[in-house]
């Protein structure tokens, strides 16, 4: 679990340095994320076909030393396009290991010892944000962007024997047949919807060809899979999971988390190093601020499981959207701890979430649709992360763009501020050198507006998530046989009725 979280968080922290090594603008390089969380989005459902028809054991063996091999070729990439290929293969084989690893851990204890053994495997979870940026940052500063995949390697052979030594065949399931249909339709529609969300801003969205044609084929292969879905005997994913009120309200939460969780990680490396100039390293322990969020929300939640789940999601969104305005607070001369203090609350409120979210999704609905209802869950968690990150590079690029416009309106040689004493012998507007310097401030504030317009989004997405928890309704838990009051002692039978 620590490896594939480690794939998902270690690559932000050297995005700034991909991106200049790479020759790729700001939105190009955010390919390398989200095309991973997409990769992964889209396998993921697949998990419970390949171990029906191949094995566990077989699955996780081939997935772990496929993920290795990918990660390796990350880091000897030469190009974007190939970065963003072996991301994407590093995301399908990575896709499985979350469900599979969790599924091994519940069918090796019996039921009296779960909690604890879900609480140890939750530290899988806690670990990757923890040590991705803060080692990947040292790493990519003292040698190159490289090494932030290099050093995953090692970790992946260290897996790849343990599940060989320990990691039993289990018991397979009856031979499921996949609906290739469904699964296809579905791929083509969300690879097409992520497309258009991340070459938009660079092609003027609806003036490009290429955007409509993206656009059209995203809204076909949606419709087919959701016709197919409702007509087919065995569809891709089961329409009956909709009719649970809960389960949708959870899916609907889980779509918010995910578009919190990873946006801030991806925005702040390049704000941090492009209009602040901080070196990976830095960058790198400011994100392991985010970690230690979570961690202590893992720990407060492990006491405080006992009280409604509904309590720690109002919680932990509102400290999703308490973090975002502390970001959208920041201007041009923002210090280490606005960062690390906005990362930790982040993180912490990312930890106060996540059990109470499978509480709540899973509640009312039949064991018999957990498998199902899992991989709907994982999946509409890694879009939402896609998207958003997505969107919210995209504000910024436009924002950016639209206020350097306004702002250079203001900047004329008749503007009131070069009469200033403070103004008037620092800049030469007869000098191009100094000219230079003006286009370049008047850059940087206009990003930095832009950042800002991104955290105000994030801000209001936090909060689209309260009126829905207040729907949620709960199953009460029948209290314990020593709870119940002592059933009545029945008359003695008399020797006529008897």
């Amino acid at each position: 679990m620590a490896l594939y979280a480690l794939t998902v968080t270690i690559a932000n922290v050297s995005l700034p340095q991909m991106q200049g090594a790479l020759s790729a603008t700001q939105d190009q390089i955010a390919l390398v994320v989200t095309f991973n969380i997409v990769a992964t989005a889209v396998a993921t459902p697949l998990t419970g076909w390949l171990t029906a028809r191949f094995g566990q054991r077989r699955v996780l063996l081939t997935c772990v030393a496929t993920f290795t091999l990918a990660t390796l070729m990350c880091g000897f990439a030469g190009s974007l396009e190939m970065l963003v290929f072996f991301r994407v293969l590093q995301g399908m084989c990575g896709a499985p290991l979350a469900p599979l690893s969790q599924s091994i851990v519940l069918a090796s204890y019996p039921i009296s010892k779960r909690g604890t053994a879900t609480a140890i495997f939750g530290m899988g979870v806690v670990l990757g944000p923890l040590i991705a940026p803060t080692i990947g940052g040292y790493l990519s500063e003292e040698y190159s962007w490289r090494w932030v995949f290099f050093m995953i390697v090692p970790i992946g052979v260290i897996s790849l024997l343990g599940c060989w030594a320990f990691v039993a065949d289990g018991v397979r399931g009856a031979r499921v047949r996949l609906d290739w249909t469904g699964f296809i339709a579905l791929s083509v529609a969300i690879g097409c919807f992520q497309l258009l969300l991340d070459r938009g801003e660079r092609n003027s969205w609806l003036e490009s060809p290429e955007i409509v044609l993206e656009i059209c084929a995203a809204a076909l292969c949606f419709y087919i899979f959701i016709v197919h879905t409702f007509t087919a005997d065995k569809p891709f994913l089961n329409p009956r999971l909709f009719l649970n009120r809960n389960f949708v309200l959870g899916m609907s939460l889980t779509l918010v988390f995910g578009l919190l969780n990873f946006t801030p990680m991806t925005l702040l490396p390049g704000l941090l190093q492009n209009l602040r100039g901080y070196p990976d390293g830095i960058i790198g322990l400011l994100l392991g601020a985010r970690g230690l969020g979570t961690l202590l929300g893992f720990m407060v939640l492990f006491f405080g499981n006992k009280y409604d789940p509904r309590i720690w999601l109002v919680l932990g969104f509102s400290l999703q959207g308490a973090s975002g305005l502390m970001m959208s607070q920041f201007d041009i001369n923002l210090t280490t701890w606005d960062v690390a203090s906005a990362s930790f609350v982040q993180g912490l409120g990312t930890g106060f979430l996540w059990v109470p979210l499978t509480l709540v999704t899973f509640n009312t609905l039949p064991q018999s649709l957990f498998p199902e209802g899992s991989s709907i869950f994982h999946l509409l968690r890694n879009i939402g992360s896609s998207a958003h990150i997505s969107i919210s590079v995209a504000l910024v690029l436009h924002s950016a763009k639209v206020n350097y416009g306004h702002l250079t309106e203001a900047v004329t040689p008749y503007a009131k501020a070069w009469k200033m004493p403070t103004n008037a012998g620092a800049w030469d507007l007869e000098s191009v050198e100094t000219l230079a310097r003006i286009g370049g401030e008047v850059q940087r504030q206009g990003l930095m507006i832009g950042y800002i317009n991104a955290f105000h989004f994030y801000t209001l997405t936090a909060l689209v998530s309260l009126p829905l928890i207040m729907m949620v309704r709960m199953k009460k838990t029948p209290p314990p046989e020593s709870s119940r009051d002592p059933a009545p002692t029945p008359a003695p039978r008399s020797a006529k009725s008897a």
